[in-house]
């Protein structure tokens, strides 16, 4: 049951993320401390996003395959928790420099994609 005590220190890792996220949102002043603000701003989402996308993705594969080892659970989703993180985070800074359309998303989504089928691949291997 070591997997549970791997998921309760995400959980906790994420509830504390989104906490820090929220009170970076609330009390900094984006206009004051622009480069502060900003760094931490994605720095909390960051961590928030990776653990709710691993916890998430964990029960979705434990769901779908009851017969596997947990341990290959929480690393691949945990890599997949990664790989949607910068998917979100680099759009997001893509809206924020003003470059995001609909195909800058979607060539950078195939390329995070290319990255996910690159390490399926090792695995099978």
């Amino acid at each position: 049951m070591t997997h549970h005590r791997y998921l309760a220190i995400i959980s906790i890792a994420g509830i504390l993320s989104w906490v820090a996220w929220t009170v970076v949102i609330n009390k900094l002043d984006p206009f004051e401390s622009t480069g502060l603000a900003l760094g931490l701003f994605y720095l909390s989402l960051f961590f928030a996003l990776t653990c709710t996308f691993t916890v998430i993705g964990f029960y979705f594969r434990l769901w779908l395959n009851r017969n596997e080892i947990y341990y290959n659970h929480i690393n691949i989703a945990l890599r997949q928790g990664l790989f949607l993180t910068l998917i979100a985070l680099g759009c997001l800074t893509f809206q924020l420099l003003g470059v995001l359309t609909w195909w800058s998303g979607l060539l950078f989504i195939a390329a995070i994609t290319a990255f996910e089928f690159y390490f399926m691949a090792r695995e099978q291997v």
